[in-house]
């Protein structure tokens, strides 16, 4: 029910959108969720939005850097990543919680998408 998309290979300092196309219900009243999985890493979770209010959350890692936002209108949500660090190579999947708290259990998942940042 969740489709993730936009991942691929950068060079340091430039830009990708992630894509999560939300399908088979409808998301209000759920948060959507942005984590990432560095190889040997904890999954994090980088930034996150309440489907109706909109209110956000970032990671002090990528604050000022990823923007997320949601188009209700296509049922998608969207992380723009910008100033991309090689730290920022990971999986990244979106997920989705049901309420408006990013401390949510997240029970609907998408795939991974692969981003890369070369040096």
């Amino acid at each position: 029910q969740l489709q993730a998309s936009g991942g691929g290979l950068v060079q340091a300092g430039g830009s990708l959108r992630l894509s999560c196309a939300a399908s088979g219900r409808s998301f209000n009243s759920y948060t959507i969720g942005w984590f990432r999985q560095a190889p040997g890493k904890e999954r994090e979770l980088v930034a996150a939005v309440f489907w109706s209010g909109g209110s956000t959350y970032y990671a002090d890692s990528v604050k000022d850097r990823f923007t997320i936002s949601r188009d209700r209108a296509k049922n998608t949500a969207f992380l723009q990543m910008n100033s991309l660090k090689p730290e920022d190579t990971a999986t990244y999947y979106c997920a989705a919680a049901l309420g408006g708290s990013r401390y949510g259990k997240y029970d609907y998942w998408g795939q991974g998408t692969e981003v890369t940042v070369s040096s």
